[in-house]
């Protein structure tokens, strides 16, 4: 038996795709998730996805703020690590409802650190973002870059950094690794699991995808009279699959002796417009996507893309798959469930 490893928000979108190749990897995995933004169905999927591997999957419903569920799980189970994901993710109700934010994303995190320490487990991967550089004054952004959130969103992750940073001065015992990652697109080959937005989707090809399959009539552009190539924002767009294979590259690289708090991008160091990546979606589906243009969206930056060397010196990991595979993959997940993992066509 191999290794036994805590995924939280396990079921959620970028937590399935990477619980699915801990799997595969050998590695037990337990999810604990409060499927607020994730469905059941997904942890059902993996399991199927990961055929014998499967057996060594197992779910618990837990919310992190609930620290005598996790302390009971923590008693039962001895873990080697944890990949941190759960957190609410919207930037725009980030705006609107920021306690929520706060209480959900950090005492959730402070809590879990609470009770790892108090178990001896001191080796977590936190599944940060691209949204720490705030609008970054040049590219690509590198690790090094000045952090800056332009959101509560992205300062719930900069302040779970830094509490990161401050345990690990605190006790060198700690080994953590801050994955920032840039813009998740795409989904598994099999088309068996995907992302499904609870709500109106806030991200660019969750969008694109529900106007494809009729959900929604037309893809609103926020902005093209940025100064870039066809005026539209630009965004380092990152197949899942290689996300998931990054927190793997991540998980081995907690065993090396150097590792104290290290950061790395996970991105692919190439800049997309949002109209490149219609025109890529268009060209995977078939299928005219009808645009809204709008003013842009305050607090969205103009250029972002990720400079991936210390990722794949240290971690010896690089992206593989490009716009048109994500793009290929992520049509094949809508078409195959067009209502993500409701059971039929509900509506939202």
């Amino acid at each position: 038996m191999g290794k036994t490893i805590l995924v939280t928000g396990g079921a959620g979108y970028i937590g399935s795709h990477t619980v699915l190749q801990c799997l595969l990897g050998g590695f037990s995995t337990v999810i604990v998730d409060n499927l607020d933004n994730s469905s059941e169905v997904a942890v059902d999927r993996v399991r199927e996805l990961a055929g014998d591997s499967g057996k060594n999957l197992s779910f618990h419903k837990i919310d992190l703020r609930d620290k005598p569920a996790l302390e009971k799980l923590f008693t039962s189970t001895k873990f080697e690590a944890v990949i941190h994901f759960a957190g609410l993710k919207a930037v725009g109700e980030s705006v609107q409802k920021p306690l929520l934010y706060y209480n959900n994303n950090i005492v959730g995190t402070i809590t879990l650190l609470e009770v790892m320490a108090a178990h001896g487990c001191k080796k977590i991967v936190f599944s940060s973002s691209a949204t720490v550089y705030g609008w970054p004054k040049v590219v690509p952004c590198t690790e090094e870059f000045p952090l800056a959130a332009a959101n509560p969103y992205g300062r719930t992750k900069l302040y779970i950094e830094e509490i990161c940073r401050d345990i690990y001065r605190s006790d060198s015992e700690w080994k953590i690794i801050l994955l920032r990652y840039f813009n998740p697109v795409g989904a598994h080959h099999s088309g068996y699991i995907g992302e499904d937005p609870h709500g109106i989707p806030n991200n660019l090809m969750p969008f694109v995808q529900q106007v494809a399959v009729g959900r929604r009539p037309a893809l609103t552009v926020f902005g093209n009279d940025y100064n870039t190539k066809d005026g539209t924002g630009v965004r380092d767009y990152v197949h899942v699959d290689d996300l998931a294979h990054g927190h793997i590259a991540a998980l081995n690289k907690l065993d090396a002796a150097s590792i104290g708090c290290e950061v790395y991008n996970l991105g692919t160091g190439k800049g997309t417009s949002v109209l490149e990546m219609v025109a890529a979606f268009e060209k995977a589906s078939r299928k005219k996507i009808p645009l809204v243009i709008a003013g842009r969206r305050p607090g969205d930056a103009e250029v972002v893309y990720a400079s991936t060397d210390k990722a794949e010196r240290e971690l010896n990991w690089k992206a593989k798959y490009n716009i048109d595979d994500m793009c290929r993959d992520q049509w094949n997940w809508a078409s195959k469930n067009p209502y993500g993992y409701a059971p039929h066509a509900n509506g939202d």
